[in-house]
């Protein structure tokens, strides 16, 4: 798939260059050719002058005057045509660029959401089998159920991921904005996330009683998306840090990790759509590219802002804050 998009985009790269060449070589040609035919008729108006006659030199610096006011208009066209066709030129080679670009990101995403969603329906299935062909004990049912309810939440939450975007970014999602707690939501998520990966350490840093004028499912989503993304992200050994706090006329949400980090190069792409940090075929963490971008458009609906930095002395900060 990808030596088919390599050599669309090395077509496409060779034929933009050729036309371009080739109009570039069309106005240069035009230009020489105007020139001269201006240039020779000039030359043909003075030999037909009368060098005998009183108004010589003032018919000959007439006609040097509409050659030189000829030249300058030739070169003032050229230069405006040449400017116009590489305006273009730049955007259509970005905006070609750019459509491929998105193509192979779109394929990458096809790709891994058919990965996703078929992991956990598998899981599931294989779950409920055992438990229906094999009488367990209930230890070991628990177990497997509880380990089948995990994968459906997994299920749900890419559900909702890929539902939310969509209707974002087409703003026909019916948004139902009203005073919540935000300091108890964001404790129900990490609630939540302790009792289904048990073994990962997280350290909570939440100022009580912080309310905000939002999104409840939203905000739920933002706050899951941000701990997913650094546990994803981060050693099994290591522990991710969350904090709340409210300053003047800001609350800020902050989730540290003690992951690998992400580039300078890459930090302004992360919250991009299909956009994931690495190698997208060397790639093995679990993910759609979908989740940071979701977070950014949450964002936008609650008129706040989202960044990254790097942590110290490894890892990264994504920091969501709100104007109050």
């Amino acid at each position: 798939m990808i030596s088919r998009v390599r050599k669309k985009l090395v077509f496409i790269t060779f034929a933009y260059w050729f036309l371009l060449l080739y109009i570039i070589a069309a106005l240069l040609f035009w230009f020489i050719e105007l020139n001269k035919h201006v240039k020779n008729t000039a030359v043909e108006q003075i030999a037909l002058l009368d060098k005998t006659s009183s108004t010589y030199q003032q018919k000959l610096h007439k006609i040097e005057d509409t050659l030189s006011r000829k030249k300058t208009q030739f070169i003032g066209e050229g230069i405006t045509f040449f400017a116009v066709i590489m305006v273009g030129a730049v955007f259509v080679y970005r905006a070609t660029k750019k459509q491929i670009k998105l193509s192979t990101q779109q394929q990458n995403f096809m790709m891994a959401i058919t990965h996703e969603l078929k992991t956990p329906i598998a899981i599931t299935k294989l779950n409920l089998e055992t438990l229906q062909k094999r009488k367990l004990a209930e230890e070991k049912q628990h177990k497997l159920i509880s380990n089948t309810l995990h994968e459906a939440n997994r299920l749900n939450s890419l559900c909702n991921n890929i539902l939310l975007t969509a209707q974002l970014e087409g703003g026909v999602y019916d948004s139902t904005k009203q005073e919540i707690n935000f300091s108890e939501l964001i404790e129900d998520c990490i609630e939540d996330f302790a009792t289904r990966f048990p073994q990962r350490k997280t350290e909570a840093d939440i100022q009580q009683q912080i309310h905000i004028n939002g999104e409840p499912l939203l905000l739920q989503i933002l706050v899951n998306n941000l701990i997913e993304n650094a546990l994803k992200y981060s050693p099994k050994d290591s522990f991710i840090k969350i904090k709340l706090i409210q300053q003047n006329y800001y609350i800020t949400l902050s989730v540290a990790d003690k992951g690998f980090g992400i580039s300078n190069t890459e930090r302004k792409k992360v919250f991009q759509k299909f956009y994931r940090s690495g190698n997208e075929i060397t790639r093995t963490t679990k993910g759609t590219g979908l989740g940071l971008y979701l977070c950014s458009k949450i964002m936008e609906s609650h008129n706040g802002n989202i960044s990254m930095t790097n942590n110290t002395p490894q890892g990264s900060i994504f920091v969501a804050t709100f104007k109050v």
